[in-house]
C-alpha cells in the first residue's frame, strides 16, 4: 500500500472499492457516497485514482456502506471478494490504485470506522448552529417591550396647565372662575344678565358670578361650592383647567379630590377687614389648603389678594397680608421667592385677572396680571416615558364604559391594553378625549376621557388606577410603609401611637388605614434617624411607620410615582399627617412577617 499523506486520504482513496460488492446494480462508476458522511475535501499530496468497473456476481451478498457504523455479521469484512482491476489499454490503471484495492478487503472495518468517525458533526459546526438559533430566537424581555408605533402630530401642542383655586369660604374662588370664563369668552353676555337677575331675585347680587361655576341650587342657594367645579379656557401660549374647590370644612375630602389633578394652585384671600384674620387664624381653611396643596403635589402657588377694591385698593393692607403669609408658606415647604407669586386683584370687576391693576386703582404694584403669571411659568416636568398610569377620578355609560381622569404618566393611545387596578381588569382603549376633542393620544397631564371594552361602570370605583397593560401596579397591597409629619393632633388624641386609626387621603382614593407600627423617628433637621421603634410620638414629629389598609388599593412608592405616593391622613375633620409612601412590604407569608 502507498504511502499515505492523512486519514482523510485513506477514505477518500478507499471509499469507491465498498461498490464492489454490489452485483445488483453496477453503477457506472464504480463508487458511492455515504450519505451518513460529513463533507470532504481532497488532499493534494494523494495519489491518482481511476475508478475500476465492477466484475458480475452470481449473487447480491449486503453491500458495506449499508452498514454505517459496525461491518456486517453475514459476510466478514475479511472475506469480502476483492475488486481485481480490468484490463485497459486506453488509460492503464496506476500501481498505486491496485494496491489500494487488493488492501481493500483487509481494511474495509477501519475504513467503515473512519466513515462513522466523519458522520460525526464536528464541534465549531454544533456551535455555528447553535448561535443561529439563539439569533433566530427573542428574549422574553423584549417581548415586553414592544415597539410602539409613532405618535401623532396634534393640531394643538400648546401646553395644558390645572389650576385649582383654594381659600377660605367665601374668599370668592368662584367669583373669580366664572370672571376668568367670562373675560375669555366662555360665558356669552346673554347667560350673564340670566344669573345677574337670579341673582338679584335672591338679595345676592355679588353671587352672580359665582352662579357661572356653581350650577346646583344646593350652592347657589347657600353661596357655598360643595362640589369640586371644573371648566375650561384658554390664552395664546397655554390651555388651562380651573378647578373650582370647596372652602367650607365640611367639603374638605371634595377638595382634597381636586386639588390632587392640580398642577398650580391659586390661593385666594379676602382683603377685607376681618376676613383674612378669620381664614388665617387657628382652624381656618387658609392654612389647611395651604398646607394639603403642597402635600398633594402642588408645586407653584399664585396667591390673589381679592376685593382689593373694597378697600380701595391700599398698598398697605396688601403689604400686610404678603408679611404674614410669607413665612407660614415658607413652613408649609414652599421656596416664597421662586415658587410663589402675590398678585392684587377685583374678582368682582375683573381688574388684575386679564389685564393688569391700571395705575389709577394701584400705581404702588406695576407688575404682572394673573394671566402673565401663569403664561409665563416653565413648562410642567411630564414623565412622558414612564408607563401609563391614571387614577380615575369618575366613571360613567355612553355607549361604552367612560374613564374619566388626570394622566400622571406615560402616554395613552387609541388601540391601548391597560389594566384596572387594584381589580386587574384588562380593559383596551377605543377611544381618547381630551377635554370634549377626540385625540390619538393623551400625553401626561391631560384630563381625560376613555372609552373602554372589558369592563362595567359597576365594576369601577373611584379611587382605582388605569394602568400599563403589562407594567403596572403592584397587587393586592394592604400594607405601606410611609414617612409621616405629624402637624396637628387632636385635643383628645395628643399621642401618635401604634392602633392610631384615621383616613387617608391618596391620589383620588379615600381609605381607612390602621398605624400598625411606628419603625423609626427621624431627626427633622438632620433628616437622619433618631429612635428606633418608639412607642409614641407627639406633634411636629417625623416619623417612618407601618400602615395597614382595610383594604386592597392601588398605590406606587413616592420615588417611582410621587403623585400616586403621597397623602393625606385625616382623623374627625382635620388634617392630622401628611405623608409619603417610602416602601410597599412584600406579601405576608405563612409563618412570616412582612418584609420590605
Amino acid at each position: 500500500m502507498a504511502e499515505l499523506d492523512s486519514w482523510e486520504d485513506s477514505v477518500d482513496d478507499e471509499q469507491p472499492a465498498a461498490p464492489a460488492a454490489k452485483a445488483a446494480a453496477p453503477k457506472p462508476m464504480g463508487f458511492s457516497f455515504n450519505p451518513n458522511a460529513s463533507t470532504f475535501s481532497f488532499s493534494p499530496g494523494a495519489s491518482s485514482f481511476v475508478p475500476v468497473p465492477a466484475a458480475p456476481a452470481p449473487a447480491a451478498p449486503p453491500a458495506v456502506d449499508s452498514v454505517p457504523v459496525e461491518p456486517t455479521t453475514d459476510i466478514p469484512a475479511a472475506e469480502a471478494p476483492a475488486a481485481e482491476p480490468a484490463p485497459s489499454q486506453e488509460i492503464p490503471a496506476p500501481v498505486e490504485a491496485e494496491q489500494h484495492v487488493e488492501a481493500a478487503p483487509t481494511d474495509s472495518v477501519e475504513v467503515t470506522e473512519q466513515a462513522a468517525v466523519k458522520s460525526a458533526p464536528e464541534p465549531k459546526a454544533v456551535e455555528k448552529a447553535t448561535e443561529a438559533v439563539k439569533s433566530m430566537s427573542v428574549d422574553p424581555k423584549e417581548k415586553k417591550t414592544k415597539e410602539k408605533p409613532p405618535l401623532e402630530t396634534l393640531e394643538d401642542q400648546r401646553d395644558h396647565m390645572n389650576i385649582v383655586f383654594i381659600g377660605h369660604v367665601d374668599a370668592g374662588k368662584s367669583t373669580i372662575g366664572g370672571q376668568i370664563l367670562y373675560l375669555t369668552g366662555g360665558v356669552d353676555e346673554r347667560t350673564i344678565q340670566k344669573y345677574e337677575k337670579e341673582a338679584k331675585d335672591k338679595n345676592r347680587e355679588s353671587w352672580y358670578m359665582a352662579y357661572i361655576m356653581d350650577t346646583n341650587e344646593e350652592e347657589r342657594a347657600k353661596g357655598k361650592t360643595v362640589e369640586c367645579g371644573r371648566a375650561s379656557f384658554e390664552t395664546s401660549k397655554k390651555r388651562y383647567t380651573i378647578l373650582d374647590a370647596p372652602g367650607h370644612k365640611n367639603y374638605v375630602p371634595n377638595m382634597i379630590n381636586g386639588t390632587a389633578q392640580a398642577d398650580v394652585g391659586v390661593l385666594v384671600i379676602s382683603a377685607r377687614k376681618g376676613e383674612f384674620e378669620t381664614g388665617f387664624e387657628k382652624g381656618g381653611q387658609t392654612r389647611e389648603h395651604a398646607q394639603l396643596a403642597k402635600t398633594l403635589g402642588v408645586a407653584k402657588l399664585v396667591v390673589v389678594v381679592n376685593k382689593m377694591d373694597s378697600v380701595e385698593w391700599e398698598q398697605a393692607r396688601f403689604d400686610e397680608v404678603v408679611t404674614k403669609l410669607s413665612p407660614f408658606l415658607k413652613s408649609c415647604g414652599y421656596n416664597v421667592k421662586k415658587d410663589v407669586t402675590f398678585c392684587p386683584i377685583s374678582g368682582l370687576t375683573g381688574a388684575g385677572i386679564r389685564d393688569r391693576v391700571t395705575t389709577e386703582n394701584a400705581p404702588w404694584y406695576g407688575k404682572e396680571s394673573v394671566f402673565e403669571v401663569l403664561d409665563n411659568m416653565d413648562p410642567q416636568d411630564r414623565p412622558h416615558d414612564k408607563p401609563f398610569r391614571m387614577p380615575v377620578l369618575d366613571k360613567f355609560r355612553d355607549m361604552g364604559t367612560i374613564i374619566m381622569g388626570k394622566s400622571e404618566a406615560g402616554i395613552v393611545r387609541r388601540g391601548d391594553n391597560l389594566v384596572i387596578m387594584p381589580n386587574k381588569t384588562p380593559i383596551k382603549v377605543v377611544t381618547v378625549y381630551r377635554d370634549a376633542e377626540e385625540v390619538p393620544h393623551a400625553m401626561p397631564g391631560e384630563n381625560i376621557r376613555l372609552r373602554v371594552t372589558g369592563v362595567e361602570e359597576e365594576e369601577l370605583s373611584t379611587g382605582f388606577v388605569v394602568c400599563d397593560g403589562e407594567d403596572h401596579c403592584k397587587p393586592g397591597v394592604t400594607v405601606v410603609d410611609a414617612q409621616l409629619a405629624i402637624t396637628e393632633l387632636l385635643d383628645h388624641k395628643s399621642l401618635f401611637t401604634a392602633g392610631y386609626k384615621a383616613v387617608m387621603h391618596v391620589h383620588t382614593a379615600t381609605e381607612e388605614v390602621e398605624v400598625v407600627r411606628l419603625l423609626c423617628q427621624i431627626d427633622p433637621k438632620t433628616k437622619k434617624p433618631k429612635q428606633q421603634k418608639p412607642a409614641f410620638v407627639k406633634q411636629g414629629s417625623l416619623v417612618i411607620c407601618r400602615i395597614k389598609v382595610a383594604q386592597s388599593i392601588a398605590l406606587e412608592k413616592f420615588e417611582d410615582y410621587p403623585q400616586l405616593g403621597r397623602f393625606t391622613l385625616r382623623d374627625e375633620g382635620k388634617t392630622i399627617a401628611i405623608g409619603k409612601i417610602v416602601g410597599i412590604p412584600e406579601k405576608k407569608k405563612a409563618g412570616d412577617s412582612e418584609t420590605s
